[in-house]
């Protein structure tokens, strides 16, 4: 302000000396000289006031918050929030802060920027609402966002899954608004979802009512579904770079895993894995009605879905009796097997054998099959039952292998049906018919 004063009564005199020595005629009084001056200062005055004190083109939030959620984000969390301008490519302006609770709150105060485009990055562990613990490693998630209206934003799931392809439509073209709108359409078609009036992915709660909410947290869960923390970094890649170019899922191995582990989710679990959460971290709860996505992805996706259990050819140099490819045996007690599985940490499998025919009927009251003494791991069964000729073996603890040495009693053509019962799963998920003769 001093620096144009001053400038103008440099001005002033020039223009004095001008008509003092080179035209005479054209003389100023003092009083012209004091008015010029007056009116000067009045209009840099009148223009100064005009400006926002931060600056020309600043926007200033006083505050930018927001939830930092997969489940939430634990205290610890670190929050960036970077500058972009219109292409996109960061500024160098940056702004920190870290989350003091286990809500997954973020705040930041005092923020200006000169242009409206940000990208928020967190890194920290998380509350994991399939298994109902806290991740064992950290996990990044972004966020891109106008805040030119908006002092409130959140950090998610899709929030991340649509990041690549926004950047790529924008670079081709579209409006950010646009560019925002098309990615989220593509990022539920992905999952045989569709929703023309969902809210900014930015703008999602996992712990808030509304269908919109119950679709982040509804693809929240099946993204976790039994994997590690690094599966589902990877995975979050994966996906990413596969559909920032077209915006659809290319991949048929990740979609494969996607339905997979959807149909092995235990949905009462999840929900009652997030309100004990919140309850013990004393916040309230409004756990969105995420279920029915979960389902709808069940029942309308084109992808094909395997086991994530898995049944070992062979262990230990013997034939794996659960094995689907194992279908014949030796009816003679020194010939033995493996009965063994790998369930993924947070998984659950009860398998039912049950006698159809053959074999000797000397056995038949006490069953048909044994295992060997001193070699059970991990499972536990009930007695054999003579009146349904069955009996129920069930895996003791998930995330890791299960296995006995397994024989068949001596006898012709015995059959013997084995039914298995997936994570839970009320009917059999996968039923066979062994032969031993």
């Amino acid at each position: 302000m001093n620096d144009l004063l001053n400038y103008f009564i440099f001005y002033i005199k020039y223009r004095i000396d001008l008509c003092t020595f080179e035209r005479p005629k054209y003389q100023l009084t003092m009083k012209s000289i004091s008015l010029i001056a007056c009116i000067l200062i009045l209009i840099v005055c009148t223009f100064s006031s005009c400006k926002d004190e931060s600056g020309p083109g600043v926007i200033t939030k006083e505050k930018l918050s927001g939830y930092i959620q997969k489940g939430p984000f634990l205290n610890g969390t670190s929050v960036s929030v970077s500058e972009l301008n219109k292409d996109f490519s960061q500024t160098g302006k940056q702004f920190s802060a870290q989350i003091n609770n286990n809500e997954g709150i973020f705040e930041l105060t005092n923020v200006q920027l000169t242009s409206p485009f940000v990208e928020l990055k967190a890194e920290g562990y998380y509350f994991n609402e399939v298994s109902g613990e806290t991740s064992k490693s950290q996990l990044t998630l972004y966020a891109l966002a106008d805040v030119t209206n908006i002092s409130t934003l959140n950090v998610n799931i899709l929030s991340t899954l649509e990041e690549g392809r926004v950047k790529n439509l924008v670079a081709g073209g579209l409006s950010f608004a646009d560019a925002k709108k098309k990615a989220m359409e593509e990022v539920l078609a992905i999952f045989s979802l569709t929703k023309s009036d969902i809210q900014s992915s930015e703008m999602l709660d996992i712990n808030k009512s509304g269908d919109d909410n119950g679709i982040l947290l509804a693809i929240s869960a099946i993204l976790q579904g039994y994997r590690s923390d690094a599966e589902l970094s990877e995975l979050l890649a994966n996906i990413n770079a596969d559909i920032s170019t077209d915006g659809k899922l290319d991949s048929e191995a990740l979609g494969t895993v996607l339905i997979s582990h959807a149909k092995f989710l235990n949905v009462t679990g999840i929900r009652k894995n997030l309100v004990d959460r919140y309850t013990e971290i004393g916040a309230t709860m409004q756990i969105p009605e995420f279920e029915k996505y979960i389902n709808q992805f069940i029942e309308n996706s084109t992808y094909k879905a395997v086991s994530l259990i898995s049944y070992p050819e062979t262990v230990e140099g013997l034939l794996n009796v659960l094995n689907e490819k194992n279908s014949t045996f030796s009816p003679d007690l020194a010939v033995g097997y493996q009965f063994s599985v790998i369930t993924p940490k947070g998984t659950s499998l009860k398998i039912k054998l049950e006698y159809l025919e053959g074999g000797n009927p000397f056995f038949l009251n006490s069953g048909s099959w044994a295992y060997q003494w001193g070699t059970v791991i991990n499972w536990k069964y009930n007695l054999y039952d003579s009146a349904s000729k069955s009996q129920v073996y069930e895996v003791i603890e998930s995330g890791k292998q299960s296995k006995m040495k397994f024989l068949f009693m001596i006898g012709e053509n015995l059959k013997v049906r084995i039914s298995y019962y997936e994570n839970n799963s009320e009917v059999a998920t996968m039923t066979r018919i062994i032969t031993a003769n």
